[in-house]
């Protein structure tokens, strides 16, 4: 086990991907085996000490910042154990980016693909990580088999995926809450009738356990890809388009960038076309016998929603890499924005049914055209889950992106849509939560945070307001 308690040292453990700047701990611990995260939790727990758990720091809602006590950082944490024809081993610190590649080696896929692929694969577990092929594949929760967790008081807690039901482990009942009926959702803890408790850690935000080993579900590597960034003149044309690929095409992947977020781009690429209004990036898997068929279906789809005809393809692995990194360029220039004026981000999470995305669309453009503020609408329009970033360069337009935020927010309730697609609650959007559950279902994840952590160390401060905790 390593102790870092230099404040040059431990600088780096207490921000993450937020831009909360103010977060603070005595010291970080940096276990190395679960034994040793064991010491730790019983430790921490008989001196009531807060620990918030630390991975990668590419969390964008501030999990990870602590305010006193320790942080316990799982980098050490990070042996990739064995990789078999449908399962894998790893622990909690081992990079997503080298995860992937080492199972692709195998000839294999793990489907979870954020956008931010230099996270820990404990992350995505804790916030049930989802990304561009969540629309084919899901999200994390359907990859996970097994976790070995450690609880506050230091026990370790092998789960199963359907070994060990939720009253095996709980003295409490089933909660009675259910999550809102979206494609994704990274808001609270889950629930469901006979829920394996398994699935009750998956997504919660580190604040009922450490999670340690996961063993996560395979499949094949597809054969081939064929993948686009097709260009647009117009956004009914777009909007068109990907409701006829969601009906009629086995896309993986289909993702939306609005003109402003394509005019952030053109810095990057200045060979996007000047007069393109919306683009969509999109992947679909082909073998040798289907390739030829599945692009004349794009290709037809295309032609008859007006698509750009040089709009770019690609079926080799090099140009597929190109075409992703194109899509992972926005949000990195997104964040070089908010670190440059050094305000805090304001950036949509929600996603809604599929009969009410329509409505939240209208809303975004109808509002933000009007506001004065820069801003980028693109990411998941496959899922009803895109991203709305509201860049502010200064405190007045900041508060007024928070208020435009609040709409968003309260219209996306109103349809039954979720707080969080992806990214989590964390400590920046623990207040809204009130709009999506009721004060009673808030209180029933309360109770369940309180019986597996009644001390309450873990994670302060995420996903809860004290108000619940103490309640």
């Amino acid at each position: 086990m390593h102790v870092k308690s230099n404040p040059d040292e431990i600088q780096s453990f207490l921000s993450d991907a937020s831009f909360i700047r103010d977060g603070y701990a005595d010291r970080v611990v940096l276990p190395e085996t679960i034994q040793e995260v064991s010491e730790i939790l019983s430790a921490a727990n008989h001196d009531h000490t807060p620990v918030t758990i630390s991975g990668a720091g590419t969390g964008t809602v501030g999990g990870r910042v602590p305010f006193g006590g320790i942080v316990l950082a799982t980098d050490r944490l990070n042996r990739i154990k064995s990789i078999e024809s449908d399962r894998a081993v790893a622990e909690a610190g081992v990079i997503l980016a080298d995860f992937q590649r080492a199972v692709d080696q195998k000839g294999l896929l793990y489907p979870p693909d954020p956008t931010e692929r230099g996270c820990f694969l404990g992350g995505t577990v804790a916030t049930n990580a989802s990304g561009a092929r969540t629309f084919k594949y899901g999200p994390t929760r359907n990859y996970i088999e097994r976790l070995k967790v450690v609880l506050a008081s230091g026990e370790v807690l092998e789960l199963r995926r359907g070994e060990k039901n939720f009253s095996n482990i709980s003295n409490i009942p089933l909660p009675k809450y259910r999550p809102p009926a979206t494609r994704k959702n990274a808001a609270g803890y889950f629930g469901s009738a006979n829920m394996d408790a398994i699935d009750l850690f998956i997504g919660s935000e580190g604040t009922l356990a450490v999670i340690c080993e996961i063993e996560t579900r395979l499949v094949l590597k597809p054969q081939g890809l064929l993948s686009g960034i097709v260009f647009f003149a117009n956004q009914a044309d777009v909007l068109a388009f990907v409701a006829a690929a969601r009906a009629t095409l086995d896309a993986r992947a289909l993702e939306f960038f609005d003109n402003e977020s394509l005019n952030f781009l053109r810095e990057k690429y200045p060979n996007i076309r000047a007069d393109a209004a919306g683009a969509i990036f999109f992947e679909q898997e082909t073998t040798d016998e289907t390739e030829e068929s599945i692009l004349n279906d794009w290709l037809a789809l295309l032609d008859q929603h007006h698509a750009f005809a040089d709009s770019w393809f690609a079926t080799n692995e090099q140009d597929q890499a190109r075409l992703r990194e194109f899509r992972h360029q926005l949000p990195v220039l997104m964040n070089e924005w908010f670190a440059r004026y050094r305000q805090r981000k304001v950036s949509t999470d929600m996603a809604v049914p599929d009969e009410a995305f329509a409505g939240l669309f209208r809303l975004y453009y109808d509002t933000l055209r009007t506001s004065g503020l820069r801003y980028t609408i693109f990411g998941h329009i496959g899922d009803n889950h895109v991203h709305v970033n509201i860049l502010p360069r200064d405190e007045d337009e900041g508060a007024r992106a928070r208020e435009l935020y609040a709409q968003f927010l309260k219209y996306a309730a109103s349809v039954g849509g979720t707080l969080s697609a992806e990214h989590g609650v964390g400590k920046l959007k623990r207040e809204y939560l009130r709009l999506f559950y009721t004060d009673d279902q808030l209180r029933e994840m309360a109770a369940l945070k309180k019986t597996f952590d009644p001390n309450g160390i873990l994670g302060r401060g995420n996903i809860f307001s004290e108000d619940f905790l103490h309640a």
